[in-house]
């Protein structure tokens, strides 16, 4: 099984300033064309936390579908501003758990199990030490699915390399690149950590000229192989 996998905080669909233009973010995930891509900062932050990437827009940009999933809001398109999005042969096959996270602010990550792969599409806190716990518990869950092929995606909000990812010591953990402030990256908050079944056979950030101008983030992404 050979898949596409992608991760892209979109900042609520504004680039750095506005204005709010999604068209710009579905076409930066057409570019990449992932097989499954998980995605932060889908929804507005204040109020009933409406959907920033309308649903509407996104089979017919893309030619992915959004996991169904019990949302934050009745007009959310995630939780906790996450979603996944994948193609539709694989959504008919998937299951999507939301795992809370501890910390000083609301978090949670999803876990969907498809063709084999779990994958935890994740947006950690801002604070270390919430970051720890959060990837402590992470880390948890993975090593009770130990037996399958398991990956970790999204916007870890870490900057360094060599501390905060103590808990993930089971996996393997890398960044494609600088992500991170999208016009001139240079910071890499967007990981990727897999288990030992999955071999990873190329893996990059998606750094177009279109991507620099959608969020505040670019892209990562990344090919697998699940043995």
């Amino acid at each position: 099984m050979k898949l596409r996998i992608a991760s892209y905080n979109l900042h609520k669909c504004r680039g750095l300033t506005g204005p709010h233009a999604p068209e710009r973010n579905l076409k930066v995930i057409a570019e990449i064309d992932p097989d499954i891509i998980a995605l932060q900062e889908v929804d507005f932050r204040f109020g009933a936390r409406p959907e920033a990437l309308p649903r509407d827009m996104i089979e017919e940009m893309t030619g992915l579908v959004p996991m169904q999933m019990r949302t934050t809001g009745e007009t959310s398109l995630g939780w906790h501003g996450q979603a996944v999005l994948l193609r539709p042969e694989l959504a008919c096959q998937a299951v999507m758990r939301r795992l809370p996270l501890p910390g000083l602010e609301p978090r949670g990550a999803l876990a969907l199990r498809v063709a084999g792969l779990t994958l935890i599409g994740v947006h950690l806190g801002l604070a270390r030490s919430s970051r720890r716990r959060q990837l402590a518990r992470l880390a948890a869950k993975a090593g009770r699915l130990s037996g399958d092929a398991v990956m970790m995606m999204g916007d870890f909000n870490e900057w360094r390399g060599d501390r905060g990812l103590e808990s993930l010591d089971s996996l393997h953990v890398f960044a494609p690149g600088p992500s991170y402030p999208a016009p001139m990256p240079q910071l890499r908050l967007d990981r990727i950590a897999v288990s030992s079944r999955i071999t990873v056979t190329a893996s990059g950030v998606g750094d177009s000229a279109l991507a620099r101008r959608a969020s505040d983030h670019l892209p990562i992404w990344a090919e697998i192989r699940l043995s």
